[in-house]
């Protein structure tokens, strides 16, 4: 159905954002309201493919005939799930397992098609972060650009200067890997 309308199963501005760029945009957005604890052992990868999933198909079973975009993204540093900071405390604890070190960010997209079937992909991209003084995590934390966001950090703004290197998708590590999102709506026959 190529002129069924786009439902993005988010309020994220970065990812609304993100389709804009790409000449897509949504009829409507209606968050899901669904729990995010990650599983007992659940590894980063699994767990943000299993809550865009989830998003999807809440959203979807209120949206008939409609495609539905969601996505979910989570900051690994080792097995550990990084949390979204909330609070100073946290953004500094994140702040601090990221320095000097490579982390991987993971990022969950599902589509749900008119039609009822699902598609979902994964998107990994591995960044590694300088060693950060105490001045620096200041500054950061201070900026407030943190709060939010998974990790603690958005490599779109302030924090971009403390990145060495990433290895794959940029809009990954934004919140919506623009490639992968692209192809899939291009797929299931989505037309903007």
């Amino acid at each position: 159905m190529a002129g069924a309308p786009l439902i993005l199963a988010s309020a994220s501005p970065r990812r609304l954002a993100l389709l804009k760029q790409i000449a897509v945009t949504p009829s409507d957005i209606v968050p899901a309201d669904i729990d995010e604890t990650p599983l007992p052992g659940e590894m980063a990868r699994d767990y943000v493919l299993r809550l865009a999933v989830e998003k999807a198909r809440v959203v979807s079973g209120k949206s008939a005939g409609s495609f539905v975009l969601a996505a979910d993204t989570a900051v690994a540093c080792g097995r550990r799930i990084l949390p979204k900071a909330e609070d100073e405390e946290v953004a500094r604890q994140c702040l601090a397992l990221l320095s000097g070190r490579a982390h991987r960010v993971f990022t969950g997209v599902a589509l749900t098609t008119p039609e009822g079937s699902l598609i979902s992909r994964l998107a990994e991209t591995r960044v590694k972060v300088r060693r950060l003084s105490k001045e620096s995590m200041d500054e950061y934390v201070g900026s407030g650009e943190w709060r939010g966001k998974a990790g603690g950090y958005g490599i779109q703004g302030l924090f971009a200067k403390h990145i060495i290197s990433i290895v794959g998708s940029y809009t990954n590590i934004v919140g919506l890997p623009v490639y992968e999102t692209a192809n899939m709506l291009d797929g299931a026959g989505y037309k903007a």
